[in-house]
């Protein structure tokens, strides 16, 4: 009889501390979500920033205010054939 009440004991103790694993990785599941939803929104901000920072006319003009670059004429440029 104390063997079979050892068992049940052993036994609940084992399912408590299973319960208490699975909490602990829940929690760790949320916070891994949450985190991955806050790198999802930082990913759309820097793909907007690059599309601005890239666009064409932002290119031309960073080349021409800050490096003051400017277009050469159209018979001074040379095109090399590969």
């Amino acid at each position: 009889m104390g063997a079979l009440i050892l068992v049940l004991l052993i036994s609940a103790l084992a399912v408590i501390y299973s319960k208490y694993q699975s909490r602990l990785i829940f929690i760790e599941i949320q916070k891994q979500e949450r985190a991955l939803d806050q790198y999802e929104v930082e990913w759309g901000q820097l793909q907007l920033e690059l599309t601005t920072l890239a666009e064409l006319n932002r290119v031309e003009q960073v080349a021409r205010d800050q490096l003051k670059l400017i277009m050469p004429l159209r018979e001074k440029i040379i095109y090399i054939k590969p």
